[in-house]
């Protein structure tokens, strides 16, 4: 059994940051790839930013690359997303996803929310 949780979403001023972590349960997590999504309201999921197994490779979204950082901890479980600068437009649920085969596990969400 796979189980996602998140943490570490809040109500942050434009250009500030917050640190969203999510920790893994189950086996295996040091081999796969781990993303984070977001969806803001009335708006489709969208991807944010992804990070290999290693750490050693990451893919960023153009709207948060130079803003935003993804880190994992393998020996914790964990993956963290830095977000920096943080505008309006960047509230949304933040979503942490890794696929195991067929299968994408999700955790259940941390709002974020930029005031303006």
């Amino acid at each position: 059994q796979v189980q996602l949780v998140e943490s570490g979403g809040g109500l942050v001023q434009a250009g500030g940051s917050l640190k969203l972590s999510c920790t893994v349960s189950g086996r295996g997590f040091s081999l796969y790839v781990m993303n984070w999504f977001r969806q803001a309201p009335g708006k489709e999921r969208e991807f944010v930013a992804a990070i290999s197994w290693s750490g050693g490779s990451t893919n960023y979204a153009d709207s948060v690359r130079g803003r935003f950082t993804i880190s994992r901890d393998n020996a914790k479980n964990t993956v963290y997303l830095q977000m920096n600068s943080l505008k309006p437009e960047d509230t949304a649920v933040y979503y942490c996803n890794i696929k195991i085969g067929p299968i994408d596990y999700w955790g259940q969400g941390t709002q974020v929310t930029v005031s303006s």
